[in-house]
């Protein structure tokens, strides 16, 4: 009996070990490919916008780009999908990932960039680890619910490539999906996967993101209220943003229906605003005005709202590329704003600003906090687990993505398998 006992144990540790070998194997492979991959695209758009910078005059090709982009994607069959949204929603589903959606997004994002348009880059990141994910899963003939792991690797993977924050990537994988769980089957392969892409991209030479803050405040409570109160707010911001995203891209659906004509006016109304502004501060990602308000606390009062504005736009008329770090930028300069306001350090309040409306836009509180640390450090970690919370209990259930869903409550233990708006 006892010795049967021992046995039946044995077996089970060994199809653990099985199992852990099989996906550090398969997980390596993919943040392999997820690194290299990421890397490439971190360095394209890196030099789309450096390029941008130096001729700005490329923006008047803007409608012209977009015409380009949305000929390659009608001449693949793809000018139907809907992005990020068709990763997420196949990681709950059987649905699969087209291979080709990671060639036309890699090269439609740095389109967008090159010629000015307001948008990120880790909504491609996603799209781009989610078909790479996928593909190896096929290559490997895995099971439908196997492949949902890849596809979480591959996420994983290229995220953390392209922004540096490993553990970041494979957390916010495991929960963007399905709002109040996490997929914590997938904690080992999202983890070695997205390290394999860090170490790559670290060996390459690319950078993580990271931030310098100067005049962290000390964890008292008045800076806590502080604290709260900007969450609070970008809470509600993040609910405007997302509102916005969504109208602005059903309403130039509705008024033009020809993609053709949606993407080429689209164009031409970002050439407009950036001609009418005088600057080209809301066009790309931002990251240099991100950075600006973060270490040197300086940022206009009105940046986040022509951010929206721009990155509505852009994304709406059907250009391609992310919303997170547009959401970033976002957050960082209305936070730097708001601090200037109430008496705390503006660069803080430009950190606190973008935490909270990642974790805002995205539901996602393990990941922001994760994220807090990844590009800020730990020294102000307390309050930015506190702006964290605030913003994701105030944000109610808005998203940027409309496949992700709230599966339980944000304000009581109830099952409520609910869309974001």
């Amino acid at each position: 009996m006892i010795k049967e006992i021992i046995i039946q144990k044995l077996k089970s540790a060994f199809n653990y070990l099985t199992v852990f070998l099989k996906w550090g194997f398969i997980a390596v492979i993919i943040g392999g490919v997820g690194g290299v991959v990421g890397a490439l695209f971190h360095a394209s758009v890196l030099h789309a916008n450096e390029l941008f910078s130096k001729y700005d005059k490329l923006i008047l090709l803007l409608p012209f780009g977009g015409l380009l982009i949305v000929a390659i994607y009608k001449k693949c069959k793809m000018l139907g999908n809907k992005g990020t949204d068709s990763i997420l929603a196949s990681i709950r589903s059987d649905e699969g990932v087209p291979f080709c959606l990671a060639p036309l997004i890699f090269i439609s994002t740095v389109i967008t960039h090159l010629l000015g348009g307001s948008a990120g880059r880790e909504g491609a990141a996603l799209q781009l680890g989610g078909s790479i994910g996928s593909s190896i899963g096929k290559l490997f003939r895995l099971d439908s619910k196997d492949m949902h792991m890849v596809i979480m690797c591959g996420m994983s993977a290229v995220f953390s490539a392209l922004f540096g924050t490993p553990i970041t990537a494979a957390f916010f994988a495991l929960g963007v999906t399905s709002v109040g769980i996490m997929y914590y089957s997938g904690l080992v392969p999202c983890l070695m996967s997205s390290l394999t892409a860090y170490i790559i991209t670290t060996m390459i030479g690319i950078k993580p993101t990271h931030f310098i803050i100067l005049g962290i405040p000390s964890v008292s409570a008045m800076n806590i209220l502080k604290t709260i109160l900007i969450a609070a707010l970008c809470a509600e911001l993040s609910i405007i943003f997302c509102t916005v995203m969504h109208y602005t891209a059903r309403y130039l659906k509705i008024w033009f229906k020809n993609p053709y004509l949606r993407i080429f006016i689209g164009g031409i109304i970002i050439i407009a605003l950036t001609y009418l502004l005088g600057t080209r501060d809301y066009n790309g990602s931002g990251m240099n005005i991100i950075e600006r308000a973060v270490t040197l606390g300086r940022a206009n009062g009105w940046d986040w709202v022509l951010k929206i504005v721009f990155t509505a736009v852009t994304i709406g008329a059907g250009y391609k590329g992310g919303e997170i770090v547009p959401t970033f930028f976002i957050g960082a300069t209305f936070g730097c704003f708001i601090a200037g306001l109430i008496g705390i350090s503006p660069g803080f309040g430009a950190a606190l600003g973008m935490i909270s409306m990642f974790c805002g836009v995205l539901n996602c509180p393990v990941a922001s906090i994760i994220l807090s640390i990844e590009i800020f450090g730990a020294q102000g970690f307390i309050l930015f687990a506190v702006a964290t919370g605030v913003s994701y209990m105030l944000s109610g259930y808005y998203g940027l993505y409309g496949s992700q869903k709230i599966v339980y409550s944000k304000l009581r233990d109830e099952y409520i398998n609910a869309d974001t708006k």
